[in-house]
């Protein structure tokens, strides 16, 4: 918290309203992610707009085993998640300044929170998952995203599955949130 708190007052890389609610609206949420997958050891995660380093940082910290890259287009929110994650030890997370689309390297997941409508983030990340299985989940995405997605989801939505993270988490916030997994390989 405390370092997030320093960054923010230099950076506003989370909205001033929310820096009081941290642990629910971003670490908690992050999270969200692990009640419906484990990640297995030797696991490769990426973190698609990874914003201040969420769901990556909580996930890195869960998942000391699972090398996890952080990406975002704006360099000085990556400079936030090279500060956070240098300055609570993370060997396992590396930041990168980059659009999703310039990334050669593929991973067993990628994960984000909702920075786009689902059809233009599938456009954005297929291709980036390979096919060696590790996990109980095929390879794919992992995105956290709110509200009701059967339109925006389109023609993915029967492929998708929707895990509802009120049945995780008791707060308000969660009402609406969901983990959709979603299989690439």
């Amino acid at each position: 918290m405390a370092l997030y708190m320093e960054w923010n007052a230099k950076i506003n890389v989370i909205s001033r309203k929310d820096i009081d609610l941290l642990y629910e609206r971003h670490v908690l949420h992050s999270l969200g992610i692990a009640k419906v997958m484990g990640f297995a050891a030797g696991s490769s995660v990426l973190d698609v707009g990874t914003g201040g380093g969420f769901p990556g940082i909580p996930l890195a910290i869960l998942f000391p085993e699972t090398q996890f890259v952080l990406c975002d287009s704006i360099q000085k929110k990556i400079k936030v998640v090279e500060a956070v994650s240098n300055g609570i030890g993370l060997k396992n997370v590396t930041a990168v300044h980059a659009r999703v689309e310039d990334i050669k390297q593929q991973f067993d997941f990628i994960v984000s929170r909702a920075v786009t409508e689902f059809p233009v983030f599938y456009n954005w990340v297929r291709g980036k998952v390979h096919h060696d299985q590790k996990n109980t989940f095929r390879n794919g995405i992992l995105y956290l995203k709110g509200g009701d997605l059967m339109e925006e989801f389109g023609r993915y939505y029967d492929k998708a599955q929707f895990f509802q993270l009120s049945d995780f988490f008791e707060e308000e916030f969660f009402a609406t949130k969901k983990v959709v997994y979603y299989p690439l390989s």
